[in-house]
C-alpha cells in the first residue's frame, strides 16, 4: 500500500513532533513515523530522568504551536535566576575571591518574568503529540521504523518495516543523533568525543521548589542543579530536582554502582554547599558526550533538523532549544517555497535553511567547546583567566545581560560584540 503526503517526518521526539504540528497548521499534509508512542503522563509518577531547560524563545515557539498550555497542564518549573561559578581550588584563588567570580543572571534585570522552564522531555513530547493529533492534516504512524528511503526527481519514497510505502516531496530526518534518515541519504558527519561523560540523577530534597538553577565548574566537569516541582502531599516539605554530574567515565561508573545511601553521601560531599539536603534518589543514568555535526543539512529530497543535524555538549542545556530553532526556520522556509509555487526540495530554499541554521548552531557548538576547555583544567594561568572573565561579567551588567537575553531566547538577534568576536574565531567554518 502506498500513501502520498507533502512531507514525511521521521522521528516524533520533541523536534519531530513540533515540526509535524507546525507544518500541519501551515496546510501541509504530513506523515510522522516513530518506533514508539510517547509515554503517557502520570501526575503521581516520579519525574522523567530526562529534562530540558526550555528557553524563553522555545516557550514562545511552543506557545505559537498551541503546545505550551498542554505543558503547563502537566508540569513545568520556571526559574528566575541562573548562577555559575568556578569551584577549582588553586593558589591563585586568593587573587580573585570566589564571590567576585560568581555570576548570577536574574530575570528581573533582563526585563523578563523568568529565564526559562525546566521541563521533563516526556512532558514536552506528550504535549506536542497532543497538538499533532489535533491537526487533521497530520497522520501519526507509531510502532514502525523505516527500512528504505529512495529518491527520484519527482518524489521521495519511505518504506516502513511492514512494507507500507509513503511518498512525499520532502523527507525530514528528526530521528536523533544516530539518524537512519541521514545514513540513507548518504550525509556524513564530523564527530568529536569529549573525555567527560554526564551522569543525571533524579532526587528529592528537603525544602520548597527553588527558583534558581546553577552550575559549579570543577576541573573534572561541572555539577549542576535543576529545580523541578513539589513532591506533593505524600512527601510534605520536599521537592524534586535533577542533578547533573560531569566527570571521567570511570568515576561515573563507580558512582552508578553505589547503593542510594552511598551515592547520596558522595553527592552531598562533592556538590557545592548550596545544594539542599537530599532525602531520596529516584533514578540515575549516564551517557557519553560528543559534538557531532552533519556535513550537509540536506541531500536531494532529504533535510535534517535537531539532533540528526547536530549534537553539542549539553553544558548549558541548549540542545533542544537549537532543535526548536531549526524547526521554526524550516517551517518558515517551506511556507515560502510553497507560496512561490516551488518544489519543497528546491535547493534554493533548502540552502536558505542551511545558511540560516548552520552558522547559529556552529556558534553554540564553539561556545560550549570554549567553556569545556576553559573550565576543564587546573592550569594556573587559565584558572586566573577564567576567574577574571567571570569577574568582568559580574562587573559589566549591561554586556552580560545583552548576552543572556540572546542565550535565553528573549532577544532573537546576536549582540553586535558577539558577532564581531565569532567572526574572528579561526576554525568556526570547519565545525
Amino acid at each position: 500500500m502506498t500513501q502520498a503526503f507533502d512531507i514525511v517526518v521521521v522521528g516524533a521526539g520533541m523536534v519531530g513532533a513540533a515540526l509535524a504540528t507546525g507544518l500541519g497548521q501551515s496546510g501541509f499534509s504530513v506523515a510522522v513515523v516513530d518506533r514508539a508512542l510517547p509515554p503517557a503522563f502520570d501526575p503521581q509518577a516520579s519525574p522523567d530522568i530526562r529534562v530540558s531547560a526550555l528557553s524563553a524563545g522555545s516557550e514562545r515557539y511552543l506557545r505559537g504551536l498551541g503546545a505550551w498550555s498542554n505543558i503547563l497542564d502537566m508540569r513545568a518549573t520556571p526559574y528566575q535566576r541562573l548562577a555559575v561559578w568556578d569551584e577549582t581550588r588553586s593558589p591563585l584563588q586568593n587573587l580573585v575571591p570566589r564571590k567576585l567570580s560568581e555570576v548570577e543572571f536574574d530575570a528581573t534585570e533582563l526585563g523578563a518574568q523568568h529565564l526559562g522552564h525546566i521541563v521533563e522531555n516526556s512532558v514536552t513530547q506528550q504535549a506536542l503529540w497532543q497538538t499533532a493529533e489535533a491537526e487533521p492534516l497530520v497522520t501519526l504512524i507509531h510502532g514502525h521504523v523505516i527500512s528504505a528511503l529512495d529518491q527520484s526527481s519527482e518524489s521521495a519514497t519511505v518504506t516502513l518495516d511492514d512494507g507500507r510505502e509513503l511518498t512525499a516531496a520532502l523527507v525530514i530526518g528528526a530521528d536523533g543523533a544516530q539518524s537512519q534518515v541521514r545514513d540513507f541519504a548518504g550525509i556524513g558527519t564530523t564527530r568529536n568525543q569529549y573525555d567527560q561523560q554526564a551522569m543525571v540523577i533524579s532526587v528529592r530534597y528537603q525544602g520548597a521548589v527553588e527558583n534558581i538553577t546553577w552550575q559549579g565548574f570543577h576541573p573534572s566537569g561541572p555539577r549542576a542543579f535543576l529545580p523541578l516541582h513539589s513532591a506533593g502531599p505524600d512527601y510534605p516539605g520536599e521537592s524534586w530536582a535533577s542533578l547533573v554530574w560531569y566527570d571521567a567515565p570511570e568515576k561515573l561508573a563507580r558512582l552508578k554502582a553505589l547503593v542510594d545511601k552511598e551515592l547520596m553521601a558522595e553527592i552531598q560531599s562533592a556538590f557545592p554547599s548550596c545544594l539542599p539536603l537530599l532525602t531520596h534518589i529516584d533514578a540515575r543514568a549516564s551517557f557519553p558526550i560528543a559534538r557531532q555535526h552533519a556535513k550537509h543539512y540536506f541531500a536531494g529530497r532529504v533535510v535534517l533538523a535537531g539532533d540528526s543535524a547536530h549534537t553539542i555538549n549539553p553544558l548549558a542545556g541548549q540542545g533542544v532549544n537549537l532543535g526548536f530553532q531549526d524547526a521554526q526556520a524550516l517551517q518558515d522556509v517551506l511556507r515560502e517555497a510553497r507560496r512561490a509555487g516551488d518544489d519543497l526540495a528546491d535547493r534554493r530554499w533548502l540552502n536558505q535553511y542551511e545558511h540560516q541554521r548552520r552558522p547559529a548552531n556552529r556558534r553554540m557548538m564553539l561556545t560550549m567547546d570554549l567553556f569545556y576547555h576553559l573550565f576543564s583544567n587546573q592550569i594556573p594561568p587559565v584558572h586566573l583567566l577564567r576567574n577574571l572573565g567571570l569577574s568582568a561579567a559580574r562587573a559589566l551588567p549591561f554586556a552580560r545581560n545583552r548576552v543572556a537575553r540572546y542565550a535565553m531566547g528573549i532577544d532573537e538577534e546576536l549582540p553586535a560584540i558577539l558577532k564581531q568576536i565569532t567572526a574572528r574565531i579561526p576554525g568556526l567554518n570547519q565545525l
